[in-house]
């Protein structure tokens, strides 16, 4: 399907719907002789996966991956790599009663008129259940930036209203949010559990650091850096706005303060996020993304069916009351594509 193939380089395309048979990921452009396992894809896996605390989905996927291609005695071949997982709580019945209606928030109305159907279990194949696949393939490639001395970390900094006051980084894999502020992360947690209870839901904010990465990577002009993280972002179907260094804070910033000034040991300042001109700076690339509220909550809203009649819906289920904290791993791993897509970029341009 159009839209579903992702890279230049390191070429990702995702298939698969929420509450169909499987989810899964073909990866073109591996370097061969990296040395992979499942078990580490994985990790990466689990961290994502539905069903781990009070403040997610209590869908159960297990989410064990299968490599079913380009792997060859624990080294990558080469050649494509197909990664696989099974659906195993599918609900589809759970539908039925709204299938004929278009719930607000969801992509249902858009993908009707685009393709004149629509998978109404679950969003289709435009449920976040996708975003396993992603998580699969970045798992991948950042094995392949871990030889590049390259690290990515994101993290939950804004949940309902609550910010994060402090930097903790060892912090962030010990709460269910994902905070890098444990004391925030309490106040976080109690949010999205009273906002659950009450059938609604909230939104927040994911800051994510790449850490390592040369400079002199990225393209000129339409491929720049940050462009290519953008689209990567914004392909997400949950992110609805992103930022780089000071962000929008530089509309209310002179250029003497933006201006990122150096000196011989380097830039003094990092306004512009690691990126200048669409090409990296040599220091740590920072962004923020925008995580919307859970378009699945229970509050009763208003809405058409397919046939023109105003309805009243509430959409039932399992779902999770806040993204973000299962939002962490799937920005983290298309960070991952964009930056060893175009270091591969970079390499082929230096072999011409």
């Amino acid at each position: 399907m159009a839209g579903s193939t992702f890279g230049e380089r390191l070429k990702v395309t995702t298939f698969g719907e929420s509450h169909g048979e499987a989810v899964g990921v073909i990866i073109d452009g591996i370097t061969p002789g990296l040395e992979l396992d499942e078990a580490y894809v994985q990790v990466q896996m689990d961290r994502r996966k539905p069903g781990q605390s009070s403040v997610t989905t209590p869908r159960r996927e297990y989410d064990k991956i299968r490599i079913l291609s380009g792997l060859f005695e624990g080294q990558t071949t080469g050649t494509p790599m197909c990664i696989m997982l099974n659906n195993t709580d599918m609900r589809p019945s759970a539908y039925d009663d709204i299938k004929s209606m278009y719930r607000p928030g969801h992509a249902d109305l858009t993908y009707e008129k685009k393709y004149g159907l629509r998978d109404y279990r679950g969003s289709g194949r435009a449920s976040g259940r996708e975003t396993a696949a992603r998580v699969a393939a970045g798992a991948v490639a950042r094995k392949l930036l871990e030889r590049r001395g390259v690290s990515v970390l994101a993290y939950t900094t804004e949940v309902g209203g609550i910010r994060c006051e402090t930097f903790e980084p060892d912090a962030i894999e010990r709460n269910l949010v994902r905070a890098c502020d444990p004391v925030a992360a309490r106040s976080m947690i109690e949010r999205i559990e009273q906002l659950s209870a009450n059938g609604d839901s909230c939104g927040g904010i994911v800051e994510c650091r790449i850490s390592g990465v040369a400079a002199g990577i990225g393209e000129p002009v339409f491929d720049k850096l940050d462009a290519e993280l953008a689209k990567a972002m914004l392909s997400i179907g949950a992110i609805k706005g992103i930022e780089f260094g000071a962000g929008f804070q530089a509309a209310a910033m002179l250029g003497s303060e933006h201006n990122d000034q150096m000196d011989r040991t380097g830039f003094l300042t990092n306004n512009a996020g690691g990126i200048i001109g669409g090409i990296s700076t040599g220091a740590d690339i920072v962004f923020r993304v925008v995580v919307k509220p859970t378009s699945s909550i229970s509050v009763s809203q208003q809405t058409v069916d397919m046939y023109g009649k105003e309805r009243e819906i509430v959409t039932e289920g399992r779902h999770d009351p806040c993204i973000c904290p299962r939002i962490v791993p799937v920005i983290e791993a298309m960070a991952c594509l964009v930056i060893e897509d175009h270091y591969k970029r970079q390499a082929a341009l230096l072999d011409e």
